[in-house]
Order: structure tokens, then C-alpha cells, then sequence
């Protein structure tokens, strides 16, 4: 045995014995100060004995802890993830407990309380520590993680000969928007963006260039930064500025027919939700059955977070799998990549918990303040947000580890915590801009593990749309929108929403189309019984749809039907503009005081339009062509000098229509792949998007890249389950953390059901 691997031996051994050390310290400690937890006998012992017995307990326990709990985890895969977090206390203890029990003599005694208390203590201390000796040793640190990818980078040789091509990441920051990520960067929020863009770059304080909007075309670094590395090119979303559409779009290449959110269909009488499981599986299918192929990542390729799986063999926490059952099907299998290690899993729970405590205390601070807009964060707000900011967040940056050591040629990523803080909290502020940090790091860790992959790694920065802020409706005109179209068809409306103004108007301009006279204390209207029309929002667009009409109504068929509808609607100032379709000259766009826009005649369809923006006809006029558009869409009005919208939902930071900052997203793109769109030139719409990661991905593989190929529409995916070894490390610190196994849902190439 060389000297250097006697070094590394002893540096290997030296660490056991001092995380050794400290735990049995740790535990000494706790039983000095609870007096349930117990390490001698009933007569005492003397400190010797006490200490022996101290060692001896806390070697059990990291035995234990290395060797049983990955069975655990794996036994409660099928346990949702939520509660397999909170889970992880309870099982700690109970490890605990049989460490003590092993014990000679009986000598270790705890309170099943205490031993949830005492095994998470020396959990978190033993990995601190652990972590903390890593750091400091940057040669071991080094050696693991290239011991890792070499152990990976020679089972993905078998059949692949010669170097490696450079492989690609792309991690979505979902909900950040262009000049939200600009806004960071410039206040020192993201350094690990900053560095990507170079000292005093885009969105530096007093940075030039694209990054302050100035005349460098999209897309260009910004001159006198040589250390950038990578561009930043703003691109516009389609009319529907939502994850479902644009995550879609850029996984699979094709968002045709996604209207919104969420919408009606009545051809199938059902209401399709954009994240939930069986209209995220709907959605894929009819996606690759339009493009013939099975999306961005088909080739060697791994989607984690998403919505959809963009074709990917390795799949995890993909909601479009979500709802399949049977052994090995459950896309929740890659929460074992973080829990099957018990010092991270007791890390997150504590971090979740924390973060609950978080979110009650900001939100009692924003009540106690008067903050407004506001809206309400209460129930299970608190544990939703802590989810998608802590555990969600480590189990995805966990295993794109996993896949940059196994060497996958595209991963896909999707980090949630921005968008779901800012619906509550607005897309500014001391609240999201925590976030904002804490997904800086990840990023960071990324870029570091990077440098240690068993192929060069490009890591392309995205968005799928941002946020517009602004009150919600309800809390501006005391109804909502369903209460307003129910009063301009005539139907009841909630006493509540009878008493405002816009109610007292809709009831009017009812009358007066019906040519009914005004009288005060008159009963309700009621027009001949027909279904209530549905009501749907989706961010600051709404959808208007008659369920009792098979086909889509016309205007004039609308106007029959519901005299005052349109208009009311159309009037109200709380909306922006309307589409619907007329049957003698297509798709028509009402505004306020009589305003109209036909579109197929009019190809720059200002009037209601023009303070949404370019290319908000364009992005109107192809919503229209689409199959299960609704009756009637409404788009909320838009205030283009502060940039907010009204919500039809109840957020303060909303997206799903037109108007302000929620159709700009982002590219930050390594300057070694080809630039985005040509000098002059604007990078419209999710399909656009693909086109271009479609093509990087090619630039990256190579002339020899093999082509996705065409599949063939089945009714069902099989999924097997695999294991891959990845380092599991602290997401915020980036100190390591152990090695664990990570089970991701392995599926053959993605087809069209």
C-alpha cells in the first residue's frame, strides 16, 4: 500500500473517531441534562464507566444509523413524503433505542420522548461535524468526489468508448422573472448568478448593457465584465404565463391547446388542472402525439420536480407519473436520494420546522403591520411552503448530484420555493428574497460538483414565466369574478356581493337589457333555469364556460342568451380586456366603453391590447385557435406604470395572463453554446424555448448526438426502479454529508398514451 493511500486511510480513520468522539461527548451532555435519558446503572457508576458506556452507546447508534435506516426509508417509500419528513424523529428515536438496549448491563436507559430528542441532537451534531472535518479537508473532500464519478464514469463507459461529450443541466427557478433575478443580483442576493455574469454585470448596481435594458441586443455579454460567463436573455411567454403551459412547452415542444391553469373541456365534461396527476399525464400525451418524438431529455436524459417528464428515462418527483400505481411506479422514490441518509433527513425535518415557524411569524408580522395587499396564510399554508422550500428543494438538488456523478447527458430541474413564497408574500420583499439567497447556494453547490462530474457540465439557468404583483380582485371590488359574471347573467349572487358596487351595477345593466324596470327592493332576477355557467382563474385570467352548449358560443349566441353579459364584463373596471368569438368575423377583443379589436382583420390588435404590451394580439389570436378555449376569456386590467394586475385567485403575486413582469422570464446561458436568438431578434414563446435547449443539447453531444426518436401512442409507461450512488450533501452549506442511495423511477423512453 502507497504512502498516499495510507494518508487517506488515516485521514478516513481520523474523522470516524473524532465524529466518534463529539457524539459520545453529545451524548454525555444530554444525559447530564435530561432526566429521562440514563447511562449508568441504578447503584452508579463511576466516570470511567459512565464514558465507556457514553462510546459505547453512540457507536451503536452510528452503526445503526448507517446500516438500518436505508431499509427504513426504503420500507416507507410508499409513504407520502411529507410524512415520511416528519417521520424521520420518530424512527431516529427509535434506533436510539435500540442502541441503548445493546448495551451491556442495561446501563442505558431513555423516555421514548427523549430518545426522539437525544437521537436527533446527535444526529445533527454527528453530520455537523462530519461536514465541518470534510470541509476543512479539501484533498478528501476532492478525492470522494472524484472517486464517486470514477466509479460512475466506468459503468456509463460500457458501450460508450472515447471522452465523454459535455452534458447539460438546466435548473428552473420557477416564478423568477427576469428583472426579479436582475434585482437580486444587484443586491447581492445571488453572488453565485453574479459571478455567472461577471463582476458588475447584468444587474449589477449601475450595470449597462441588457441587463439595465439598454441597447445591447439580448443575449450579448455586457462589455468590461471579463469574467462573465454566461448571458442573460429575457424571452416572452404566451398568453397563458403558467408553469403547466411553459413547462410544456419546453419539455415536450408543443403547449397547443393549454388555455390556461386551469380549464374546462366540454367535450369530456371535465375540469383539467395543470398539476394534478391525471391532467399533467393528459397533457404529455397529447404534447408527444403532436411532435412525434418524446421530448427534450429522451436521450440519456432526467427530470426531476417537473411537471412532465420531457421523455426522460430517470425520472423523480415528476408529477405526470405521479399517479401510477404498483411496485416501483411511484415517482416519490427519489425522496430516498435525501432520507435514506438519517442526519439529513433529521436536518430537513428541523429545517421544515423551522420554516413553518418562518412563514406564522412573517404572516403575523404582515397582519400586525397592516401590509397591503395581503391575503391569507393560514392552514396548511405553512407546511405547503415549508415543502417546496425545504424538502422539495433538497431531494431535487440531492439527485441532480446523483445525475452529474452518474454522468447523464441532460438534466432538467425544477426549484419551486420562489413561486410558491411569492403568490403569498408578493414577488418583492424581505420573504422571497431569503429564498432568493438559500437557491443561490444551491446553484453554487451545483456549479461545484460540477468541477468533479465525469463529463464537463454546461448549467443553463431558465424561468418558466414571473410574477406580476398586485391586490387580488375580491379584495378591490368585495366579489369575485364568478359573483360578477353570475350578476350579468341574472343568477343570485351572495348577499355580500349584491352589496357592492360592481353587484348593484351588474343587476342594473341586467334589467336594463331585459328592459326591466329598476325598482328598489325587487327580488332577483330569474331567467329561464339553465346550467350556471362555470367560472375558472388562473392568475389574473379568467375563464367564462356554458357547460349546457357542446360547442363554443359565439357572441352572438352569448349576447342572445345574456344580454348584459359582455358588456358588463367588458365595463367593469376591474378588467382588462375580453376575448371571444364572433361567428361572422372570428375572434373579437372587448374593452371598456364600446371598445372592439376583430382580429383577423386587424393584425396589430391594439385598442384593449395596447397597454399589454407587444405581441399580446399575437399571443391572443393563437389562444383563440385553440380547441377548449372558453366562451368567453377574461384578461384583468393591468396598471403598465407600476406593473400590477388584479388576481382572480387569492395571491399578491400572481401569473397565468397578460401584464407586466409575468410574461418575462429568463435564459442565463453559458457564452460557450450558441446565443439564443440572433441580434434584434425576441425569443417568443415555450415552444421557441425548446427549440433552442434542442438545439444546445445538440451543440453539446456533437455531430454524432443521437436523434430523439418517434414513439408510438400506448396507453401506459412501464417504470422500474434503479439505484445510483450519489454523495448526499448539505443543499445550503455544501458540506457533504455521507453517501446514500438514491431509488429514482427508471423508465424506458416516454410514449404518448
Amino acid at each position: 500500500m502507497g504512502r498516499g493511500r495510507w494518508r487517506r486511510v488515516g485521514s478516513a480513520l481520523w474523522r470516524v473517531v473524532a465524529v466518534w468522539a463529539v457524539s459520545t461527548l453529545t451524548m454525555l451532555v444530554l444525559a447530564g441534562i435530561l432526566p429521562d435519558f440514563k447511562l449508568q446503572s441504578e447503584d452508579g457508576d463511576s466516570a470511567t464507566r459512565i464514558a465507556v458506556t457514553a462510546a459505547l452507546g453512540a457507536g451503536a447508534f452510528g452503526l445503526l444509523s448507517a446500516l438500518v435506516w436505508p431499509l427504513l426509508v426504503r420500507a416507507l417509500l410508499l409513504v407520502p413524503a411529507l410524512v415520511l419528513g416528519l417521520l424521520a424523529f420518530f424512527l431516529n428515536g427509535s434506533l436510539l433505542l435500540l442502541a441503548l438496549s445493546l448495551i451491556p448491563a442495561g446501563r442505558g436507559e431513555a423516555g421514548a420522548e427523549t430518545a426522539v430528542v437525544v437521537a436527533a441532537v446527535m444526529s445533527a451534531v454527528a453530520s455537523a461535524t462530519g461536514g465541518a472535518l470534510a470541509v476543512r479537508d479539501d484533498d478528501a473532500y476532492r478525492r470522494r468526489l472524484y472517486r464517486l464519478a470514477d466509479r460512475r464514469r466506468r459503468r456509463g463507459a460500457q458501450g460508450r468508448p472515447g471522452p465523454l461529450a459535455p452534458g447539460t443541466v438546466f435548473v428552473q427557478l420557477d416564478g423568477v422573472g427576469h428583472d426579479v433575478l436582475q434585482a437580486a443580483v444587484a443586491k447581492g442576493l445571488m453572488p453565485t448568478v453574479a459571478r455567472w455574469l461577471g463582476a458588475g454585470g447584468a444587474g449589477g448596481a449601475g450595470g449597462a448593457g441588457e441587463a439595465r435594458g439598454s441597447a445591447a441586443a439580448p443575449g450579448t455579454p455586457v462589455p468590461g465584465t471579463p469574467a462573465a460567463t454566461h448571458r442573460l436573455t429575457p424571452w416572452r411567454t404566451d398568453w397563458s404565463s403558467q408553469t403547466g403551459a411553459s413547462q410544456l412547452g419546453i419539455l415536450h415542444g408543443s403547449n397547443h391547446d393549454v388555455p390556461a391553469f386551469r380549464w374546462y373541456e366540454k367535450d369530456t365534461g371535465e375540469v383539467m388542472v395543470s398539476n394534478r396527476p391525471a391532467s399533467a399525464v393528459e397533457l404529455q400525451r397529447r404534447a408527444v402525439r403532436r411532435t412525434g418524438d418524446g421530448g427534450l431529455l429522451a436521450v440519456d436524459g432526467a427530470s426531476r420536480g417537473n411537471l412532465f417528464s420531457g421523455g426522460a428515462e430517470q425520472l423523480a418527483l415528476v408529477l405526470s407519473v405521479a399517479a401510477r400505481r404498483g411496485k416501483g411506479t411511484r415517482s416519490r422514490a427519489g425522496y430516498f436520494a435525501y432520507f435514506s441518509d438519517p442526519a439529513n433527513a433529521v436536518r430537513t425535518a428541523l429545517s421544515f420546522v423551522a420554516e413553518v415557524f418562518r412563514e406564522i411569524g412573517e404572516s403575523t408580522r404582515a397582519r400586525v403591520e397592516r401590509r397591503r395587499p395581503r391575503v391569507s396564510r393560514g392552514g396548511l399554508y405553512p407546511f405547503i411552503r415549508a415543502f417546496a422550500t425545504v424538502v422539495e428543494r433538497d431531494v431535487v438538488v440531492a439527485a441532480v448530484i446523483g445525475d452529474m456523478l452518474a454522468g447523464r447527458s441532460a438534466v432538467y430541474a425544477d426549484l419551486v420555493a420562489y413561486d410558491e413564497v411569492a403568490h403569498h408574500s408578493g414577488p418583492a420583499g424581505g420573504d422571497v428574497d431569503k429564498v432568493l439567497r438559500r437557491l443561490d447556494r444551491s446553484l453554487a453547490l451545483l456549479a461545484q460538483v460540477a468541477e468533479h462530474a465525469p463529463r464537463s457540465y454546461r448549467i443553463v439557468l431558465l424561468s418558466d414565466h414571473g410574477q406580476s404583483p398586485g391586490e387580488t380582485f375580491r379584495a378591490r371590488y368585495g366579489l369575485t369574478l364568478g359573483d360578477l359574471v353570475k350578476a350579468g347573467c341574472g343568477l343570485p349572487v351572495p348577499r355580500r356581493a349584491q352589496r357592492t358596487h360592481s353587484g348593484a351595477e351588474a343587476r342594473a345593466a341586467v334589467r336594463a337589457a331585459l328592459r326591466r324596470p329598476v325598482e328598489e327592493g325587487q327580488d332577483e332576477l330569474r331567467p329561464a333555469r339553465r346550467a350556471e355557467p362555470i367560472v375558472l382563474a388562473s392568475g389574473n385570467l379568467g375563464l367564462v364556460s356554458f357547460p349546457d352548449v357542446r360547442h363554443r358560443m359565439t357572441r352572438e349566441e352569448i349576447d342572445r342568451r345574456h344580454p348584459a353579459l359582455l358588456p358588463t364584463l367588458a365595463n367593469h373596471p376591474g378588467i382588462g380586456f375580453l376575448l371571444v368569438r364572433s361567428a361572422q368575423r372570428g375572434p373579437v377583443v372587448l374593452g371598456a366603453r364600446g371598445a372592439e379589436v376583430y382580429l383577423d382583420e386587424d393584425p396589430d390588435g391594439l385598442g384593449p391590447l395596447a397597454d399589454f404590451g407587444p405581441g399580446a394580439a399575437d399571443a391572443v389570436r393563437r389562444t383563440d385557435g385553440f380547441p377548449h378555449t372558453a366562451d368567453i376569456m377574461v384578461n384583468s386590467w393591468y396598471d403598465p406604470e407600476e406593473g400590477e394586475v388584479l388576481a382572480f385567485e387569492e395571491q399578491i403575486g400572481s401569473h397565468g395572463g397578460l401584464g407586466g413582469a409575468q410574461a418575462r422570464p429568463f435564459l442565463l446561458s453559458p457564452l460557450v453554446l450558441s446565443p439564443p436568438v440572433g441580434e434584434g431578434e425576441e425569443l417568443v414563446g415555450a415552444e421557441a424555448v425548446h427549440r433552442v435547449l434542442r438545439r444546445w443539447l445538440g451543440e453539446a453531444m456533437g455531430p454524432e448526438a443521437p436523434m430523439a426518436p418517434e414513439v408510438q401512442v400506448t396507453s401506459e409507461v412501464p417504470v422500474a426502479v434503479a439505484e445510483v450512488s450519489v454523495p448526499v450533501h448539505d443543499p445550503l452549506s455544501g458540506a457533504p454529508g455521507g453517501t446514500a442511495f438514491a431509488a429514482v423511477d427508471q423508465a424506458p423512453q416516454e410514449k404518448a398514451r
